[in-house]
């Protein structure tokens, strides 16, 4: 072997090398999930379309409120990878369509990162049936109806 195609060898390994470490160190951009856009979205009329319609115009979504019927979420998100690095997630889109009892829309919402910080979702559906009354308001209230003869009574 001559020095020459030993160099051209080792700039051949050098070169793969320089481009795999380059390839590595490249951010990579992953979708995950679904959101409608605007123009569909603008195709929703609030307290005139239905669910159905809902569904022919954008779709049925992937997540669902935890009562029948309360509401669709649509969610997507946008991660980035780079190396070895942890997966990072830099924009979150949430579309909430939420519908009264007869099943037509009653608001469109959109939540997403704001600042790097995910916006919180939050929806109460339980109703307390205790009004101006704390749960251990209620509990301490209970011991003084309580006697030794009923406890005792079978």
């Amino acid at each position: 072997m001559s020095s020459t195609s030993g160099i051209r060898r080792m700039a051949r390994f050098v070169t793969v090398a320089a481009v795999l470490f380059v390839a590595g160190c490249t951010a990579i951009y992953q979708n995950h999930g679904y959101v409608p856009t605007e123009d569909d979205l603008a195709k929703i009329e609030v307290g005139k379309s239905s669910r159905e319609e809902v569904t022919d115009v954008i779709g049925r979504p992937s997540s669902m409120g935890v009562l029948q019927g309360s509401g669709w979420f649509y969610v997507g998100s946008r991660w980035k990878y780079y190396g070895a690095r942890a997966p990072q997630e830099i924009d979150r889109q949430v579309v909430a369509i939420t519908f009264n009892d007869k099943g037509v829309v009653e608001n469109v919402e959109r939540f997403g990162l704001e600042r790097g910080e995910v916006v919180v979702l939050s929806r109460r559906v339980t109703k307390s049936n205790i009004k101006g009354i704390g749960l251990i308001r209620e509990l301490l209230g209970s011991f003084g109806r309580l006697s030794a003869g009923k406890l005792l009574d079978k």
